[in-house]
């Protein structure tokens, strides 16, 4: 089968290369399409996408890619963003587990946020009142949360999972995220078994970081989900154990969340983890799951002898030595 491949910015194409040794070493029938996408090839070509990307994403509905840079205050929207309306990959999946050998103040923790990822302050409706006068538009609908509590409980119950906390900030936001409140209030209905919580942001944070073990699935509107999944990876280690799954209808789109890093790119150095861990979910999704639970495996073991490690997580290893001692594990 074929899948596209966008290796990014920065650190991208070589995280990238780490995915296509691992494919062939574990003779995975995927022959990878690869596009540019992001601030390298604006800067180089003027535009955001190479010419048949997204005709290709379109064609074979499954994709992998690595971090793509976006310029601050000036300049295009966020490349994610773009994917993620452009093909209604409406759930946001951020699975945070703990990894034996990575230097964390937590054990064993294993949740998973689900963001909504099509409307909310991302929907990117803001302009300016007058010359010192920014207004941004808060869009929530109920079909969209409405659909997002639903795709959580199906989530936990497929995947054997107990209790879905919603995230809101209803008590100030009443309109907005009572709307989501309220849907998440009539989808849990749906769900008996499945116990159902609320959390206002906020203390959900504070919780987070005081006991992390109490929670399961997090379901929340995009710009809380954005900010909690990021909350949750330090708890793990960083970004560079966390991947991420866009997941709609029709069209699935996995990544590394972490940044470009521009100030290690080709240098050889780069954590690879991230791009691997989303690749392994895109197994899954694929109906691989063997393949998907031996990549984590190995990635986890190869972690935890702590003896060819990268440099971020206190080892001297290229990616290329990192990758190939995963594939020596496979």
């Amino acid at each position: 089968m074929k899948a596209v491949l966008i290796p990014g910015d920065g650190i991208g194409p070589e995280i990238a290369q780490s995915v296509e040794s691992i494919t062939k070493a574990m003779n995975l029938d995927i022959e990878w399409e690869k596009y540019r996408a992001g601030a390298e090839y604006a800067k180089e070509t003027g535009e955001v996408f190479e010419p048949g990307l997204v005709e290709a994403i379109e064609k074979y509905q499954w994709a992998l890619k690595g971090p793509t840079a976006t310029p601050i205050g000036t300049g295009f929207r966020s490349v994610n963003v773009a994917l993620r309306q452009k093909f209604e990959t409406y759930a946001n999946v951020r699975p945070i587990r703990s990894f034996q050998g990575i230097d964390s103040k937590y054990e064993n923790i294993d949740l998973v946020i689900i963001r909504e990822n099509t409307e909310d302050l991302y929907k990117g409706i803001e302009y300016m009142l007058n010359k010192d006068i920014a207004n941004g538009v808060k869009l929530i609908t109920r079909e969209a949360s409405e659909r997002i509590c639903r795709y959580a409980f199906e989530y936990a119950k497929i995947n054997n999972r107990h209790k879905v906390t919603a995230v809101h900030k209803a008590n100030i936001m009443k309109y907005t995220d009572g709307l989501f409140l309220e849907a998440f209030r009539d989808v849990a209905k749906c769900y008996p078994e499945i116990e159902a919580q609320e959390v206002i942001v906020d203390n959900m944070c504070m919780q987070l970081v005081l006991r992390p073990e109490t929670f399961d699935v997090l379901v929340a509107p995009n710009l809380y989900g954005d900010i909690v999944s990021d909350l949750c990876a330090g708890l793990v280690g960083g970004l560079g154990f966390a991947p991420s799954g866009n997941i709609g209808d029709q069209y699935r789109i996995y990544e590394a969340v972490h940044g470009s890093a521009p100030d290690i790119a080709g240098q050889n150095i780069a954590n690879p983890s991230a791009l691997l861990l989303a690749f392994a979910l895109m197994l899954e999704d694929m109906g691989k799951q063997q393949s998907a639970q031996t990549l984590r495996e190995a990635l986890s073991k190869v972690v935890a002898k702590q003896e060819v490690i990268t440099p971020d997580i206190g080892g001297h290893a290229t990616t290329t030595e990192f990758v190939q001692a995963i594939i020596d594990e496979l």
